[in-house]
């Protein structure tokens, strides 16, 4: 890795009752700064544990902090997260430790060496990850089998988490989704507006039902729908 050569990360991290959590991903991110001009923005979705405090106690760990007043759901934290990015490339980070902040790494270098325009993480490509729920991994194959027949594309997980794309591909302005099927609708636009498009192993420890997990196999059903809206509205842009 070249520390000399920089490119400019707006982080948005998502929270909804973190607070076990959110100061170590806080820390992590800032044991990166040699790698990246990073920006990060934490988005406190109206917890109501002591994740406010957190963030108002730590302002050092941070560039930016948005207080939402009640709690709207992850797409609407991430929306508001893009209203305040500045930086040249958007990452997404949860709160939780599921994903490893070390990796960003990875996709920094392909961004020096290729030039990307879109880095989608993947779980199932190599490195280190717990095994996942049968039901959940079959869902997720699905929804990428239909992502991948209706965008050209060759993702082996698009609902990873970690996602490195230029801020300039996606209109925030056109998300309409606040809930799961956000991440569908974000990547269908990105990938159109993107020439170079790469995917990097990640490593994965998946939290529970019972540590939190929140995704459910009807959440399925919700994706495919913003995956086909969404190519019908690109689609009719063209005619």
């Amino acid at each position: 890795m070249n520390k000399n050569s920089k490119i400019s990360i707006s982080v948005i991290i998502p929270i909804f009752n973190e607070e076990a959590t959110l100061l170590i991903i806080l820390k992590k991110f800032n044991q990166l700064i040699d790698y990246a001009e990073f920006e990060l923005i934490v988005v406190n979705d109206g917890s109501t544990d002591n994740t406010k405090k957190i963030i108002e106690d730590n302002s050092k760990l941070y560039n930016k902090a948005i207080h939402l007043k009640k709690n709207q759901g992850k797409g609407k934290a991430i929306i508001e997260g893009l209203k305040n990015s500045t930086k040249n490339y958007i990452f997404f980070q949860d709160a939780d430790l599921e994903y490893t902040p070390n990796d960003i790494l990875k996709f920094i270098n392909i961004v020096n060496d290729y030039k990307a325009d879109l880095i989608i993480g993947s779980r199932f490509i190599g490195n280190t990850r717990s095994v996942l729920y049968f039901w959940h991994m079959i869902g997720n194959k699905f929804i990428t089998s239909i992502f991948n027949i209706l965008n050209n594309t060759t993702f082996t997980d698009i609902y990873c988490c970690y996602c490195l794309f230029k801020k300039d591909s996606l209109n925030f302005k056109l998300l309409k989704c606040y809930n799961w099927g956000q991440q569908a609708e974000i990547l269908t636009y990105v990938t159109k507006k993107s020439k170079r498009i790469f995917e990097t192993s990640v490593n994965y420890n998946a939290r529970k039902y019972s540590e939190g997990k929140k995704i459910h196999y009807y959440n399925v059903f919700e994706v495919i729908y913003w995956i086909i809206l969404t190519r019908i509205k690109i689609f009719k842009t063209f005619f």
